[in-house]
């Protein structure tokens, strides 16, 4: 069974920094699409980053250079180093996994068939 499990998210200071761990188990995340997403109340669920197989990484523009997404092999997951945080990237981080079907894997939230349940992060 496919389980994502977030954790690392609180409150934070507004410049401050915060990584996210994601724990996965029943798949081996290497081979996998891994990503995180946020969510914020009334709002459409956004694509943050994603890591492919081979390395590659995509980025939304909002945190591209702020933010940095990468493998964790000793939980065989995925980190979500987050600096230079803003109030308006507080929201609920979820992580998230698919099956590789080759190119990159992007941000989209319909591309993503296994979630966690998310982590609150509060910048303020």
């Amino acid at each position: 069974e496919v389980q994502l499990v977030e954790s690392g998210g609180g409150s934070v200071e507004a410049g401050g920094s915060r990584r996210l761990p994601c724990a996965a188990s029943g798949f081996t995340a290497n081979r996998w699409c891994m990503g995180w997403f946020r969510q914020t109340p009334g709002q459409d669920r956004e694509g943050v980053a994603t890591i492919s197989p081979d390395g590659s990484l995509l980025y939304a523009e909002s945190v591209r250079g702020r933010f940095a997404i990468s493998r964790d092999s000793a939980s065989n997951g995925v980190f979500l180093e987050m600096a230079s945080l803003k109030p308006e990237d507080s929201s609920r981080y979820y992580c998230a996994a698919n099956l590789y079907r080759g190119g990159n894997c992007f941000l989209v939230e319909d591309d993503f068939n296994y979630w966690g349940q998310g982590t609150q992060v509060t910048v303020s």
